[in-house]
């Protein structure tokens, strides 16, 4: 816990940077985040005691400077307000969060290694964030990893945990891929599962599950000689 004296000595946000201004190197380091954001606005819409940062610097003091943000691909952390004093939040400062650290951060390894496996997880460590993921879909043979991988912070150091998807009972929610057609694309993305293991269902996913339905119920209609569009309209 930080000393009066030294927290008001602390830059505000105001005054930082939101992120290091380093460009993402392919689409997906912004766009597989964001879905991961766009299910929670889902999955917790009726909580306000979370927020979820694509790629958003996170200042804290267990570097050299505090100045100096690590940025991770994406992070959640628990108990602090879904909008800062209402309003969206340019960076995050833990020392503006009640000393609350990112829960999990994710890091999507790209073209370029971004030191994800030995940097970035030594800084992870040190901040105390319990569950760090790395996800390598195209390189993981390349520097010698699994695909996606999740370290839970264990007696101060990442241990590597096996099963997927994973769950975290921290968090309340399990993390692993899936294969599916996103804009009109097939492609594997990282999404949030339930503690029985069931996936969460993006928008569109629920929409087309909802058509279905509507499809199979007409059809049964027709067999047994009923037409569905002449049933009175009850909305």
């Amino acid at each position: 816990m930080l000393s009066p004296d030294l927290k008001n000595a602390l830059p505000t946000t105001d005054e930082l940077p939101c992120s290091d201004d380093i460009p993402v190197d392919n689409e997906d380091q912004n766009f597989l985040p964001n879905i991961l954001l766009f299910l929670l606005n889902s999955i917790w819409a009726n909580r306000i005691d979370w927020y979820f940062g694509v790629d958003m610097g996170v200042y804290h003091t267990t570097g050299l400077n505090p100045r100096v943000p690590v940025v991770p691909d994406a992070f959640l952390s628990l108990g602090v307000e879904r909008k800062k004093g209402g309003k969206s939040r340019k960076s995050y400062a833990v020392w503006e969060e009640n000393e609350i650290v990112p829960i999990f951060t994710l890091e999507i390894v790209s073209h370029t290694p971004g030191g994800e496996y030995d940097e970035k997880l030594n800084i992870y460590r040190k901040l105390g964030v319990l569950y760090y993921v790395i996800y390598n879909p195209e390189f993981w043979r390349r520097d010698q990893h699994q695909p996606l991988e999740v370290y839970k912070l264990i007696d101060g150091n990442y241990q590597l945990q096996i099963g997927e998807p994973y769950l975290m009972p921290e968090v309340g929610l399990g993390i692993g891929r899936h294969q599916a057609v996103i804009g009109g694309i097939q492609q594997e993305f990282l999404c949030w599962y339930d503690e029985q293991g069931n996936r969460y269902l993006t928008d569109a996913e629920q929409a087309q599950q909802e058509r279905q339905k509507a499809e199979q119920l007409a059809e049964y209609l027709r067999s047994l000689g009923v037409d569905p569009s002449n049933l009175p309209d009850n909305s």
